[in-house]
């Protein structure tokens, strides 16, 4: 069987995005729903490239929740694994942006559905066909989902997948910063890839010196750290090269989902290399800069729109941005 399909476990929600910039929430005056949610993010930045994605979470059988399976099938991001639920409503994000284009989240999740889905409801035979396997830090609070986590982990282990590990920190939805911290590195060790972003990293590791926190990061079953700075660039280390890339020069009118955007289109570029999680270790510098540049042009070409998924850029689209580089 062909290993070819990003599957990815965690929240899928609805963002309300503001209908203007550079004001606080008590100053916007209306908002519009828009997909959302890091790893439905990451399933469809795969898919507009044109892979093959699969999202594994629980909806609210409520309008959000069918609104998010009908959209997200839409954008052919596979929804035969999200399951619905009565006992909670879907996840939802309510969204101010300053004069840059940065976020501040408002979230309404005291349980959402997606908390709620247990390790049973995950099966071992999904992950057959498994190149990747993404996830975030979201849904890794004390509910039954991390331990849904936990199962889809070691299917995809199992499997020969690439684990991929993006903490995406949200502190509002953690009353114990602590406790965030301590999710964060148990389940480090057990991914391939690890993302973080510059503003990520001293929390996680104590420091805000990349080169001090190597050794903290690249641990365990980790192969391939990438490092995000913004505005100066993005990093891929791994413990026999490194590689940097400049950002794509833009101005920002929604950050939203531009890390998903990111990563989704990094793990596009593996399975296009034929790269799986036997070879993460062997990959040259100049095909981490060839990876690191077309994210970085993709992350660049989505925060000139509003939204997340709806601003990703299509195969064709990046067949003329990043070629005119």
């Amino acid at each position: 069987m062909k290993h070819d399909t990003l599957y990815a476990i965690g929240e899928a929600l609805i963002d309300f995005l503001p209908d203007r910039s550079g004001c606080a929430f008590k100053d916007v005056s209306s908002f519009s729903p828009a997909l959302g949610g890091a790893p439905a993010n990451v399933c469809g930045a795969f898919c507009r490239l044109g892979g093959k994605s699969e999202l594994i979470t629980q909806l609210g059988n409520d309008p959000f929740g069918h609104k998010i399976a009908e959209e997200l099938a839409a954008y052919g991001v596979g929804t035969e694994h999200i399951c619905f639920t009565d006992e909670a409503n879907t996840s939802l994000a309510f969204v101010s942006l300053a004069a840059d284009g940065e976020r501040t989240f408002s979230f309404y999740r005291s349980p959402a559905a997606d908390m709620l889905l247990g390790p049973g409801q995950v099966h071992r035979e999904w992950f057959r066909d498994a190149f990747a396997l993404h996830f975030c830090s979201v849904s890794l609070g004390d509910t039954p989902m991390k331990h849904a986590h936990e199962a889809a982990i070691r299917y995809a282990r199992e499997a020969g997948a690439i684990i991929s590990f993006d903490p995406n920190l949200r502190f509002t939805l953690w009353p114990d910063k602590e406790a965030l911290r301590r999710v964060v590195r148990d389940f480090l060790p057990t991914a391939h890839i690890l993302k973080i972003s510059d503003e990520e990293l001293e929390f996680i590791t104590g420091t805000s010196d990349i080169e001090m926190a190597l050794p903290q990061l690249m641990t365990g079953n980790v192969q391939l750290l990438l490092f995000t700075c913004g505005r100066r660039g993005a990093w891929a280390f791994t413990r026999n090269v490194r590689a940097f890339s400049p950002a794509a020069v833009t101005r920002a009118v929604d950050t939203t989902g531009a890390g998903d955007a990111f990563t989704g289109s990094f793990l596009h570029c593996l399975r296009m290399a034929g790269v799986t999680a036997d070879t993460l270790a062997d990959m040259s510098e100049e095909t981490l800069k060839t990876c690191l540049a077309f994210s970085n042009c993709y992350c660049g070409a989505s925060v000139q729109r509003r939204g997340a998924l709806v601003s990703y850029p299509t195969a064709a689209d990046m067949n003329e941005l990043f070629h005119g580089i």
